[in-house]
């Protein structure tokens, strides 16, 4: 490209030429976006991480796809940093580094979740262009059937690696309550994943998952009978400003309340539905409460999956709108509001703050 062509207003070639290089590169991730959703739904991943280095041959073979494509698909990985290869042998490798985040699903660092919500966005940009040009908000439950499973799969590790080694021992006295027996509604629960995974560490206490999204509960509830949690869990289909009942130990609300069309009502009814001596816990994107100390690598995730699926989803309702980064300060100031007295940061990851209202 010239960057030196003709043009009516001065600029900086420099720059110019810093961010086509930066603009190619997004480009490239895109794209590669879909070979890595290839990989994961061939299985091409797994079978480099079971059978070690392979040839475009092997792989194809030990997958059941055809050689050409393949052989495509293992170079455009290897131009990525994700395979390495070796010209003497023709042979594509997968790191254990690498495995972890592409092939083991029991990996904190597994993240092919993420790429099955692109999946959904892929197939849902005509409902986005609408709502950008009318303001109009779009339901969770109307996004393509591929958001669903993948937030729970996105989720999903970061949540078996920290709720209850870290998140719930962080809390004011709650760790006790439940692995004596309390009683613990997950609102906003979705697929199930945060409560199942209380469920399973805290045997001597009743969880309640609540979403309005009825697939979800659906999932959620066939999740539990498999896991063979179903005597002390819970699912219903109620939307997040309706009663749950009352005299909870333990009320939670996992990467969901910024999504809620009233996120203040939802904390009303917490509050409302909590005992005397219960706390809340919500879990919320990493985040500052300014845009510009949020322009980074996990901000740019969070706005951008923030414009097309929590900002509209709140809309639907007519809703505030948080986003997902919408900072401590406000969810300080909406839980105060709900009727907590006490509010504070509890942990945190890169990813996630934890607060504890009570």
């Amino acid at each position: 490209m010239d960057m030196n062509s003709n043009s009516s207003n001065a600029f900086d070639s420099k720059k110019l030429e810093e961010f086509v290089t930066q603009a190619i590169s997004d480009l490239g991730c895109s794209l590669g976006s879909m070979m890595i959703i290839l990989g994961d739904r061939l299985g091409l991943y797994k079978a480099l991480s079971r059978f070690g280095p392979m040839t475009s041959e092997e792989l194809a073979h030990n997958t059941n796809t055809a050689e050409r494509y393949i052989r495509e698909w293992l170079a455009s990985q290897a131009a990525a940093g994700y395979l390495t290869y070796d010209p003497e042998n023709k042979k594509f490798t997968l790191s254990a580094e690498n495995a972890m985040v592409l092939a083991d699903e029991n990996s904190p660092a597994y993240l092919l979740g993420g790429y099955q919500v692109l999946r959904s966005i892929f197939k849902d940009e005509d409902k986005f262009v609408k709502i950008f040009q009318t303001g109009e908000g779009l339901r969770w439950g109307d996004h393509h059937h591929d958001l669903y499973e993948g937030t729970a799969k996105f989720f999903r590790p970061n949540y078996m690696s920290n709720l209850v080694q870290f998140w719930i021992p962080a809390l004011d006295g709650i760790e006790q309550i439940l692995r004596k027996g309390g009683k613990v509604a997950d609102i906003g629960c979705g697929y199930g994943i945060s409560t199942t995974i209380m469920a399973q560490q805290y045997p001597n206490s009743r969880f309640f998952g609540f979403d309005n999204h009825l697939p979800s509960i659906e999932a959620a509830t066939a999740n539990a009978k498999n896991e063979k949690l179903d005597k002390n869990v819970k699912f219903s289909q109620v939307s997040a400003n309706e009663p749950i009942g009352n005299d909870y130990d333990f009320v939670t609300f996992f990467d969901c309340l910024h999504d809620m069309g009233d996120p203040l009502g939802a904390l009303k009814f917490a509050k409302q539905s909590l005992k005397p001596d219960g706390s809340c816990m919500i879990v919320e994107p990493m985040a500052n409460d300014k845009i510009e100390d949020n322009l980074n690598m996990v901000g740019r995730i969070y706005y951008a999956a923030s414009s097309i699926i929590c900002v509209p989803n709140s809309l639907a309702d007519k809703g505030i709108a948080l986003g997902a980064q919408a900072g401590e300060n406000m969810v300080r100031n909406l839980a105060l509001e709900a009727g907590f007295t006490k509010f504070r940061r509890a942990t945190q990851t890169p990813f996630n703050i934890i607060y504890e209202a009570k």
